[in-house]
């Protein structure tokens, strides 16, 4: 562990995730060799990043890397969404995985799981595919008024069919089907009261969606999570997976889901989901910053 008095410089910088274009997608923000940082020294530099997320990458003896992620706000957080996978995008892109001229696949330890991820080149571009928990269902709402009302929605504005219901494909989240996408982009959340139907749903975050039945492959969506001060996230894969896994299981999709996300914030976000049968979310990143953090 580093002490306060101690000094070192670290390869750090900033990757933006299911983004096909720099400043675009949703941003993280990358440190290698983050094994002798303490938990504290962590939770600092992800506050100095002030980003979503930021991923500290380290070595592991139960896979080929251990990953720990934080949110600037200092709450860690779990499951394989963008935080993990820009990570890998981030080495890789670096060249710090050795070759990727055929398909790879890694193993990764997040939290007490050990989950695949593959790596593959496509057009000169790397791009990630990391499968994700099977699927666990909660209770479906059966009041649904404290939670149309915490999204600032009218009754009519949230749907019945898929019921409002947490699911978890290894972070619990709760997914509300809304009337349509304009609908999704009228939701201005209170945090206080978002917070407490969360709590009291057992969920982490908030994944408001709507679907065009004249193109069910394809869903809009945003994410607010204040549970770990992060109000609304422009791309979140650890939401994704759970919606297309709870939306097959409703047989409203199956194979594939493409939901777009982040658009609301100006990062607007591609996120690819297929099923087999998990959940696996693919994507690209572009490295956008590169540099080393001095402590």
């Amino acid at each position: 562990m580093l002490s306060q008095s101690s000094s070192a410089a670290l390869v750090a910088g900033l990757i933006d995730v299911f983004a096909d274009t720099s400043l675009s997608g949703n941003p993280l923000a990358v440190v290698e060799g983050a094994d002798a940082l303490s938990d504290a020294q962590m939770r600092r530099i992800a506050s100095e990043f002030n980003q979503a997320e930021t991923t500290f990458v380290m070595r592991s003896d139960r896979a080929d890397l251990k990953l720990r992620s934080f949110t600037a706000a200092g709450a860690e957080v779990g499951g394989a969404g963008h935080n993990a996978l820009g990570a890998w995008l981030w080495l890789a892109e670096d060249g710090k995985l050795g070759p990727i001229d055929e398909p790879r696949l890694f193993r990764q330890e997040i939290g007490d799981e050990i989950l695949p991820i593959e790596l593959r080149q496509v057009d000169g571009r790397i791009f990630g595919r990391m499968k994700q928990s099977a699927l666990k269902l909660r209770p479906a709402l059966t009041d649904a008024a404290p939670l149309t009302a915490a999204l600032g929605l009218a009754p009519e504005d949230v749907l019945a069919e898929p019921a409002p219901r947490v699911a978890d494909t290894g972070v619990a989240h709760l997914l509300v089907r809304l009337r349509d996408a304009a609908t999704v982009d009228r939701a201005e959340p209170s945090a206080k009261a978002l917070l407490k139907v969360l709590g009291a749903a057992g969920a982490e975050g908030c994944y408001v969606y709507a679907i065009d039945s004249a193109a069910p492959g394809h869903a809009y969506a945003r994410f607010f999570n204040p549970t770990v001060g992060l109000w609304e996230d422009a791309a979140t894969g650890t939401a994704a997976g759970p919606l297309a896994a709870y939306l097959a299981s409703e047989g409203m999709i199956s194979g594939a889901i493409e939901i777009e996300q982040g658009t609301k914030m100006g990062r607007r976000s591609i996120l690819r989901v297929s099923l087999a049968p998990e959940p696996e979310i693919s994507g690209a990143g572009i490295i956008v910053m590169r540099g080393t953090l001095t402590l």
